[in-house]
């Protein structure tokens, strides 16, 4: 914490030194002597203070009674009673953290960072390390920091500790990263030498393994959504391909999972990227930029679209620049530079915090979840493997956005499961891929399935289920899986349907409302738009029946606008973010207001009367 110990070292300009006349050479004389001495001063004043000890101390923010983060000031030989609650509160916060909690070791409750000895730190985390054990944890030394602010004392230090379970029963923590960035910037090469453990050879030998596709292969470049799993176990040690594991050990083995969803980089499948975007429900978003790719420098270039789109959909995003083996350390600041300008546009209104070292990584992991300004950058090869462990520490450390009691809540509530993909596996039957936006699925529960393009919900029955390509019995909200539906007829299903509890009612519709800023339009947006809309996993051409209000909109423009699908009916949620787009024309917004079938043709008839009137 700095504070400003400079004094005011101004004499009354009525005063003058000894000698000094009172022409406009001695003023001159005076203000220069003036500021000899405040700047005089002020080296005494903070001598003095540091021969009195006045160095303010360092603060953290006071300890939360909520949340993963807590301070102590030193856990030195515990009484039996005193440890028993020393681990009843270990166990409190790891809940809090979904498996994962922060100790700050030499800090007092109110923030104040007082620091131990060696020998007393030592004890410290010998002592918190058998509350871990305790409750089935493991724990990591993320960082020693030094407190020097009083001269008097020893060199103390304080201790900062990551304590996280160890897996049971697939319980891991499971984050979503989506992978942003314009073609070619070597975003699958990326995470094939993170998933697979070895560095690329220069020519894209570690993306091979990510591509669906033969003309991917062919041609290097991605043009589905694919997925891939990077694991750390309890010690923070990396679990992944390597050692030929399977998926399934790496779940056993993992503690804490990342999986990241591979969006497509060219702008033609820029459809496929937004659906990525909104339908499976990404943490967070990395945006990774090569400094050889131009797009940053053109006013629509992929770079930029990607980045709105995370914004709009405010999921937290940081950036990596990468194949900076193919460049002298100039062009990569250059390219920094370039970054940093762009996310502080008005626009943006973003805080860069590059990542240069360790620290600089535990740092960015902290912050990045608490504020929605920061935006860590960091530069990394994938072929010489510069800087990659940065990249690891941070996405180590990186916490969940919400805790263990947003997380109950949502499992409280009825199942409702998002539809993403369908496949037909031969000896399984259909089969299909998504979300659990709530609830909590079982193997062999009952379900509805809709809506169908007459509005009806079908029967099913959910058979086996597998998580991370790995058999799993339950599945709790927020987590993403596949369901073996058996013989049910894979014709029926389509992307953008729900399978929900019988019990929920579930309520469709044609028509709806969205409060909505449209953010680009080459000319005037206005009733007869036809427009893609995206909300979540629903992806549909809509028509603008309506804008409340107005007759048309221009760039930059707000207003309540009533949709109608042209095709079948979907479900919608009350609130949920929408973004619409029909070649350069975007805009985003909420949902408002459902209007069920029964209520459609009403509207259309009010407001065809109310044409012909007018």
């Amino acid at each position: 914490m700095m504070v400003d110990l400079s004094g005011n070292g101004a004499v009354s300009p009525g005063h003058t030194r000894h000698g000094q006349g009172s022409g406009n050479t001695g003023k001159k004389t005076s203000k220069k002597s003036r500021t000899k001495r405040g700047k005089r001063g002020r080296k005494r004043r903070n001598k003095k203070n540091i021969r009195n000890n006045k160095t303010p101390p360092p603060y953290f923010p006071p300890e939360a009674e909520e949340g993963n983060i807590e301070y102590k000031l030193k856990l030195v030989n515990p009484t039996q009673y005193r440890f028993e609650h020393l681990a009843t509160q270990l166990k409190w916060r790891l809940q809090e953290g979904r498996g994962e909690a922060v100790y700050q070791i030499g800090v007092e409750d109110n923030g104040l960072l007082v620091g131990l000895s060696e020998a007393d730190m030592r004890a410290s985390l010998k002592t918190l390390k058998r509350m871990a054990e305790k409750v089935g944890a493991d724990i990591t030394l993320l960082r020693e920091r030094e407190v020097d602010y009083d001269l008097d004392r020893n060199t103390r230090k304080i201790a900062e500790v990551l304590v996280r379970k160890v897996p049971d029963d697939q319980q891991f923590l499971d984050l979503r990263v989506a992978v942003l960035g314009n073609v070619d910037s070597g975003k699958s090469t990326l995470l094939g030498v993170l998933t697979q453990g070895e560095l690329d050879n220069g020519r894209g030998r570690a993306r091979l393994n990510l591509f669906r596709h033969l003309h991917e292969i062919q041609t290097g470049r991605t043009s589905s959504i694919s997925f891939e799993i990077l694991g750390f176990n309890s010690k923070g040690e990396v679990v992944n391909y390597s050692e030929s594991r399977t998926a399934e050990q790496i779940c056993e083995s993992s503690s804490k999972m990342i999986t990241f969803i591979d969006l497509a980089g060219h702008h033609k499948y820029l459809k496929t990227t937004i659906f990525g975007l909104t339908s499976y429900c990404p943490d967070f978003a990395m945006l990774v930029h090569a400094h050889s790719v131009p797009a940053l420098l053109r006013p629509a270039g992929t770079t930029r679209e990607h980045l709105g789109l995370a914004m709009a959909l405010k999921v937290p995003i940081f950036i990596v620049v990468s194949k900076v083996d193919l460049c002298s350390r100039g062009t990569v600041e250059r390219t920094v530079r370039q970054l940093e300008r762009l996310l502080k546009q008005p626009g943006c209104n973003k805080i860069p915090l590059m990542v240069s070292g360790a620290d600089d990584a535990v740092t960015a992991a902290q912050q990045f979840t608490q504020s929605e300004c920061i935006t860590p950058i960091f530069t990394l090869s994938s072929v010489s493997g510069e800087s990659l462990e940065l990249l690891k520490v941070f996405l180590n450390i990186l916490p969940p956005l919400s805790n263990s009691k947003e997380q109950e809540e949502l499992m409280q509530q009825l199942t409702e499961f998002q539809v993403d993909e369908i496949y037909s596996v031969p000896d399984v039957g259909t089969v299909v891929g998504g979300t659990l936006y709530s609830g909590v699925c079982r193997e062999g529960e009952r379900l509805v399935v809709g809506p169908t393009d007459e509005g009806r919900f079908l029967r099913l029955k959910v058979g086996s289920i597998q998580r991370n390509r790995s058999a799993c019995r339950v599945l709790r909200a927020g987590q993403a899986a596949t369901l073996a539906l058996g013989s049910f007829d894979r014709s029926l299903l389509r992307k953008g349907m729900v399978m929900v509890s019988p019990k929920m009612n579930p309520t469709i519709c044609c028509q709806f409302e969205a409060a909505i800023v449209l953010l680009f339009h080459a000319k005037t947006f206005r009733r007869g738009s036809q427009v893609t809309v995206h909300v979540g996993n629903v992806r549909q051409t809509a028509t603008v029946e309506c804008l409340h209000g107005k007759d048309e909109l221009r760039t930059g423009e707000r207003a309540v606008v009533r949709f109608c699908f042209i095709k079948h009916p979907e479900y919608l949620r009350l609130g949920a973010k929408l973004l619409f787009r029909e070649g350069v024309t975007k805009g985003i917004g909420h949902v408002t207001r459902l209007l069920p079938p029964s209520q459609n043709h009403d509207q259309n008839q009010n407001h065809d009367q109310n044409q012909q009137e007018h």
